[in-house]
């Protein structure tokens, strides 16, 4: 990239005044370049939406590479900035948490340590289920009340708390590299319609089965076939609201057996039927 673009207008502004909840939320689109995120005195969650975007992220000395995925999220300390490179746009989901209530939580659990590295390509299932139900209350004005976030703040908290610990500093687990894995992503997406196998995969990565299955799940956050059945609900999700074609059709294109393995999958990862996302006609 040849230079830095502007602050994004998206990011929420740091030097706003006034009472501020324990958890916020926005959905955000970010632009192609290079700039700065904007020092946050909160620590801010950036889960990615939507399709796969090669990013580069720079925090201090550290550069890290990677292929941002959809529900994969970045940490980005209280106080700190981070510089960010993305080869297309993409759209994040920005949580802010309290430093406070983070601090709270840790006291509550025993624990002295409150400081949060900065990470990226995390993937954690609670995490990304307390940020779609913000996400929802936002989208519905906030039906749960003040009462409900705090809860979901409380226990994003905690669950940054317990994962922190969790993690430890020796050598780093070996990933895909993110040109092959790109690779990868683009053969699923062009046979989305045909019943893949992890040996098909691993061909294209250029890796042994028992080799490409763990680099795989490294780089990617999940296992290959948890991989390819959300690429699949997704294909379905936009056929569905594009409202053009049967449900055999869609699951047909999509790689599901039939309407109703398809119903099944869509329930699992989105938590709702297919006839809910096809768009009323007037």
């Amino acid at each position: 990239m040849a230079g830095m673009t502007r602050r994004p207008d998206c990011y929420p502004d740091p030097s706003a005044v006034g009472p501020l909840p324990l958890l916020d939320v926005l959905t955000s689109p970010v632009p192609s370049g290079r700039f700065d995120s904007p020092v946050d005195h909160r620590h801010v969650l950036c889960l990615h939406l939507g399709e796969p975007v090669p990013v580069s992220y720079r925090a201090g000395r550290v550069e890290r590479q990677g292929t941002r995925l959809h529900g994969q999220f970045c940490v980005v300390p209280a106080g700190s900035s981070t510089r960010w490179t993305l080869i297309a746009p993409a759209t994040s989901l920005l949580l802010r948490l309290s430093p406070e209530l983070l601090r709270e939580s840790a006291a509550a659990m025993g624990s002295g340590d409150t400081a949060l590295a900065p990470s990226i390509h995390l993937r954690d299932a609670q995490v990304e289920r307390i940020g779609w139900m913000m996400q929802a209350e936002e989208r519905e004005r906030h039906p749960g009340g003040r009462l409900f976030a705090d809860s979901l703040a409380s226990a994003l908290a905690s669950r940054l708390l317990v994962l922190q610990t969790r993690r430890e500093t020796p050598s780093p687990v070996r990933a895909l590299p993110a040109w092959r894995l790109g690779r990868v992503i683009e053969y699923i997406e062009a046979h989305l319609d045909e019943d893949l196998g992890l040996p098909e995969l691993a061909a294209v990565a250029g890796y042994s089965l028992s080799h490409f299955k763990p680099l795989f799940r490294q780089a990617a956050g999940m296992p290959a076939h948890r991989f390819v059945m959300e690429r699949r609900v997704e294909r379905a999700r936009l056929r569905l609201q594009e409202g053009r074609l049967s449900l055999t059709a869609i699951a047909s294109e999509a790689g599901f057996a039939h309407a109703g393995h398809m119903a099944r999958c869509v329930r699992r990862v989105l938590g709702i039927s297919p006839s809910q996302i096809v768009p009323t006609r007037p």
